[in-house]
This record gives structure tokens, sequence and C-alpha cells, in this order.
């Protein structure tokens, strides 16, 4: 309790108390505009669509990121010639700095020389302006997004697999399953425990994400990529204004919260421990 206390609880209170203030994080001296901050965030088109990037950045690498992770996870189930290197090769971009990963692509999403509008012209397909357009620069977060978390979720869903009992697809096979039956009926069912695991912390790192939108887009253009921690970096150290910053960083640990609950909920009905 002591380092929670110290190093969560605390913080917490303090935050919130802050955002109750005009503090302009220079001066000693403040005023308390007890709502004001938040009743200012509401009325903000702006925060608006900030909340709408949020939930677009976040269904958009959540999703994508555990599908593809057990897919991956079956690929390279069967200890085939060769599968330890792909696995190492698959996992490498997760421990890769997230600052390293969004420069490099940066430079494949450049429009006149990167590899990206070149593999679309070899398929006659018109290049794209990626980081530089409203429209493609929150795909192009989100591809970088979910390339980094694919291998990290396969790790997991490799370990969830390898526990399943092989005598549960045999019976199915006797019982006339297919592919897809065995699929849906028996894996999917069983490594559900893993599926909410990387549901909740995939969420919660998703409403994190800064680096790869600082380094690539800055949260434009025109804000396209502006999500709330970014919304929370302009507040308080561009404009100063730490009022309006730790009133966003609550409103990120109430969205936070209620998904978090919403997804134990909703665990109930399709998780299944044994």
């Amino acid at each position: 309790m002591i380092p929670l206390t110290l190093f969560w609880f605390y913080p917490m209170l303090n935050s919130f108390l802050i955002s109750l203030t005009d503090w302009d994080y220079i001066s000693p001296t403040y005023n308390i505009v007890w709502l004001d901050n938040y009743m200012n965030l509401i009325r903000d088109p702006i925060f608006h669509e900030v909340l709408w990037n949020t939930l677009y950045f976040t269904l958009g690498t959540v999703i994508p990121t555990i599908v593809g992770g057990l897919l991956l996870a079956l690929l390279v189930l069967k200890n085939q010639q060769g599968m330890g290197m792909f696995r190492t090769i698959l996992f490498s971009p997760w421990v890769t700095p997230t600052v390293a990963v969004a420069i490099v692509w940066s430079w494949i999403f450049e429009p006149e020389t990167g590899i990206a509008n070149w593999v679309l012209s070899f398929f006659g397909l018109p290049g794209l302006e990626w980081t530089g357009s409203s429209t493609w620069a929150m795909p192009a977060v989100i591809i970088v997004t979910v390339w980094k978390g694919l291998g990290w979720a396969m790790i997991f869903y490799l370990n969830a697999l390898k526990r399943i009992p092989t005598d549960l697809f045999e019976a199915a096979s006797i019982d006339g399953a297919g592919g897809f039956q065995k699929f849906f009926r028996v894996t999917v069912p069983l490594v559900s425990p893993t599926t909410f695991f990387l549901s909740i912390i995939s969420t919660v790192q998703a409403l994190e994400a800064y680096d790869q939108i600082q380094v690539m887009t800055q949260g434009g253009p025109a804000g396209s990529t502006r999500t709330l921690l970014y919304l929370f970096y302009q507040a308080a150290f561009e404009e100063f204004n730490m009022g309006k910053a730790t009133a966003v960083a609550t409103v990120i640990i109430l969205i936070t919260s209620i998904l978090s609950i919403i997804q134990f909920g909703l665990s109930r009905k399709w998780v299944h421990y044994q």
C-alpha cells in the first residue's frame, strides 16, 4: 500500500485537484476555477474531434493486433525448420524503441521516395500522401502501431495454444469437425483468457500512445491524429495550461476505467477459464 499510495493514489488525487485550477505550470499561485476546465472541454469541438480520433485509433490498433497475433501464432506454432528465427524476427519490432520505429516508417511513408508508394505503383495503384494527408495520416500511424505489436501478441498466443490439450482436437475430428469448426469451437474459446488479457492491455496502450504520433505527425495534419494523450501534451507543455491538461488526464483515467469495467463485464460471457 505504501508504493501504491505514493506513486498512484496521491498523484491521481493531486492531478484531479490541479484540474480544478487555472495553474500555468510556472506561477507559484493559482486560482480555483472548480469544474470550468471540464465544462470548457465539453463545449470545445476540438475535444469532440479528439475523442473520435482516440476511438478510431484504439479500435484500429486493438482489433488487428489481437486477430493478427492469433493468426501469426497459428502460423508459427509448428516446430518447423527456421520457425525459431521467424518468431524472433516477428517479435523484434516490439523490443525496438517506438521512436526509432516511427522514424523508419516516416521514411517508408515519404510520398516521393518512400517504399510504400513504390509498392502501390508496382501494383498500378496511385501513390498516397500518407502522413501529409488528413485522410491517411491516422491509418499510417495505426499501421505502424499494429506492426510493432503483432509479435508481442503472437508470443502470448503461442503460449496459450501450446496449453490446449491435443485430445480435444482429436475428439473434434472424431465428431466430424472441420478445420474452421475446430478453430471457432475449440481454439478460440480456450485462448479466450489470453484474448481478454491482450484486449485490456492493448486498449490501455492505445489510449497512452504518444511517441509514434509525435514523431510521425505531431498530431496533424489539421489535428487528424491528435488523440487524448497528445491533447494532454499540447495543453501541458505547449500551452502551459496545467488545469486543462490534468482535466484531460482525468478524462483518460475515466475512459480507461469505464472500458475496463465493460470488458470485465462482457468477459463473463465469452472468456472460458476451464
